[in-house]
């Protein structure tokens, strides 16, 4: 057998208990309860962060469904040759898989009695489907967006506002108006139905507007593209791709990435997950105190063997250390207990919300007011390196004082009442 230093074979005794006294039972009672405390936040922290970073990743599978990993803005005027700009964009970087030309504006849309505004982006039907998922999420076609058909696609949430669907004709008005001999009028524009779109992001389903680029360049008055959207095989890295795209064209050109775009959003929910971390932290913490009263406890039943220890040549800091691995053993083992029942409940949460959610006859996020009806989970190992790493902290930290107290001891004032 190996044989281990006798501080590590004391402090693995007191963990396991065992002792027929009933101080020692409740000794062993209260270890159980920093360790079940310790594994339940370490637990807790990790399903929550798992959880708050499922719905961040599908706002944002979503939300680049319609909005590009890289968009390149031309100047007011419009780029005049689009083609020799997409050839320098697929050649700056290796990273990048498809680039399409847009024209985009703002216009008020009205049908009969309603007006909406509306953010109308033009499209090439052909080329949109190399940086868009549209074709996944459409009902119709891309390809009946034809130039002079004057034809468009709407958000679902947009049609339903106005009271509409497809085959209706609705009309756009221009921001612009038209200067005549009786002064300036609008510009207005009719244009049909053609297919509904939902993104499963209110923002753009209430709002967007889609038609041929042709259409919307005459509609708009461009003379060219007003920019292009830009596809990536790994969108994280689109901020250092959008730098090398930067390079390679004229410096009148904007760029800008998806996390530029949504910077107020993204910004926000890293503020609630490190607050939400912070908050469950807490738990932990608390079962640390509770790690502090049970070595409390077992330093003051444990002064006869202290003092024994210290007669037979044992020295403070061995005594000191005794007691920190106790402490430090029950919330490791606190520790691997909580990661694993979290990462277990993390992994399969899609399994267990909708077994919870009939066997009670619930339904936690119902389809007619979240439009994520479905608890999304994306357990990351980043997450759970900085929760055991926090927990550790704490455990040590909790033993310290108690065990200094415990090699302060005095051999014969602890043995006088023994």
């Amino acid at each position: 057998m190996i044989s281990l230093p006798f501080d590590v074979e004391i402090a693995l005794r007191y963990v396991r208990g065992g002792g027929h006294r009933s101080r020692d039972k409740f000794i062993s009672f209260i270890s159980g309860l920093s360790m079940a405390g310790i594994g339940l936040g370490v637990a807790a922290l990790i399903v929550v962060l798992s959880v708050m970073n499922g719905f961040q990743k599908e706002v944002r599978d979503r939300m680049l469904s319609v909005i590009a990993h890289i968009e390149v803005l031309a100047p007011q005027e419009g780029f005049d040759n689009p083609e020799a700009l997409i050839g320098a964009i697929k050649t700056a970087n290796p990273k990048v898989v498809g680039a399409a030309p847009y024209v985009a504006g703002e216009s008020m849309l009205a049908h009969g009695d309603l007006l909406r505004p509306a953010i109308v982006r033009g499209i090439d039907p052909v080329q949109e489907q190399e940086v868009s998922d549209f074709k996944e999420v459409i009902s119709g076609s891309l390809s009946n967006l034809q130039a002079g058909e004057f034809r468009v696609v709407l958000g679902i949430e947009l049609a339903k506002q106005i009271g509409v669907s497809v085959g209706d004709r609705i009309t756009l008005i221009a921001p612009s108006g038209q200067m005549t001999p009786a002064g300036m009028i609008p510009r207005l524009k009719a244009f049909e139905i053609t297919a509904l779109v939902s993104t499963g992001h209110y923002e753009y389903d209430s709002g967007l507007v889609l038609m041929n680029i042709d259409d919307a360049a005459r509609f708009y008055r461009s003379l060219g593209p007003t920019g292009i959207r830009v596809k990536l095989n790994d969108m994280d890295a689109a901020p250092f791709v959008a730098r090398d795209i930067e390079r390679q064209l004229p410096p009148t050109v904007w760029v800008r990435d998806w996390s530029v775009q949504n910077r107020t959003w993204f910004a926000a929910v890293q503020t609630e997950k490190r607050m939400m971390f912070i908050i469950l932290t807490l738990i932990i913490a608390v079962a640390a105190f509770n790690l502090v009263s049970m070595l409390v406890m077992t330093v003051k039943d444990k002064r006869g063997e202290i003092a024994i220890l210290r007669t037979l040549g044992a020295s403070p800091f061995a005594i000191q250390r005794i007691f920190m691995l106790q402490g430090a053993l029950v919330g490791w083992i606190g520790t691997f207990l909580g990661v694993t029942a979290g990462w277990l409940l993390a992994i399969n949460l899609g399994t267990i919300v909708p077994a919870i959610e009939r066997a009670l006859s619930v339904e936690f996020l119902p389809k007619s007011i979240y439009f994520i009806s479905q608890l999304p989970s994306d357990p990351r190992a980043s997450d759970v390196v900085t929760i055991v790493t926090v927990a550790l902290i704490l455990s040590v930290l909790s033993t310290i004082y108690p065990s200094w107290r415990a090699s302060r001891a005095e051999p014969a004032e602890a043995l006088r009442y023994e």
